[in-house]
């Protein structure tokens, strides 16, 4: 929980220290493809689930702070989750589950920027905090032999953020409804356009009840090819 707090403390230190009345500042409409999985063990490791492809789309400020350092946040609205699969499909017995779930996120870099010129390189990195907000659940197969197919809704916890010693509405097969961990990325402007790789390490547990410490299971992973327009 001292881990939540304190990205959750950071990046609104951080949003407060950027300085809207810098020399230079745009706006970034971006859009992107998701290449989602989940941790499944102590490790972080994702061999056994598949990737899910998903989307993301939102708009981001670009505040200038030095000539080739600048800081960017910005609203996304941002699809993750991962692919199972178990047993023969041709078997009596196989299982598919497909998890999609969809967030609100908010993200803060600090931007490392190559000297003015048409082609610009930039790297950056920093903390994310996340909401979900929609989803789904997906599941088919077959069980002896008879067919079965299944899709819900994903259920989210009500956690408050500001209580950090419990959750609230946690139980079993329920998300929890906040996220947070680390992006980085990396790319190039040419001109007005704008093309990255972002990978978003997250920190938070997603199942609902879970100590977010603990391991690095059922943890998001994302790589993101991310194309961006200044405005």
């Amino acid at each position: 929980m001292k881990q939540k707090a304190l990205f959750f403390s950071l990046a609104l230190l951080l949003l407060i220290a950027v300085d809207t009345r810098a020399q230079k500042s745009s706006t970034i409409l971006r859009a992107g493809v998701n290449f989602a999985n989940v941790t499944i063990t102590n490790d972080g490791d994702i061999d056994k689930n598949s990737v899910l492809t998903s989307y993301q789309v939102g708009v981001m400020g670009d505040f200038h702070i030095l000539s080739v350092l600048s800081l960017q946040t910005g609203v996304l609205f941002t699809g993750k989750g991962s692919k199972t699969e178990s047993g023969d499909p041709n078997g009596n017995t196989y299982n598919r589950a497909t998890s999609n779930p969809w967030y609100i996120e908010i993200p803060l870099y600090a931007v490392l920027k190559s000297p003015t010129g048409p082609i610009k390189f930039f790297a950056g990195a920093g903390p994310y905090i996340a909401i979900g907000i929609a989803g789904k659940n997906k599941v088919d197969g077959k069980f002896l032999g008879s067919s079965f197919q299944s899709e819900k809704d994903i259920r989210w916890s009500n956690d408050d953020p500001s209580t950090l010693d419990y959750e609230e509405g946690s139980g079993y097969g329920i998300m929890k409804r906040f996220d947070y961990g680390l992006n980085g990325m990396l790319g190039l402007q040419v001109t007005k356009l704008v093309v990255s790789l972002n990978y978003g390490l997250g920190l938070a547990k997603l199942q609902s009840g879970s100590n977010s410490s603990a391991d690095d299971q059922n943890k998001h992973r994302v790589l993101s090819l991310i194309v961006g327009l200044r405005l």
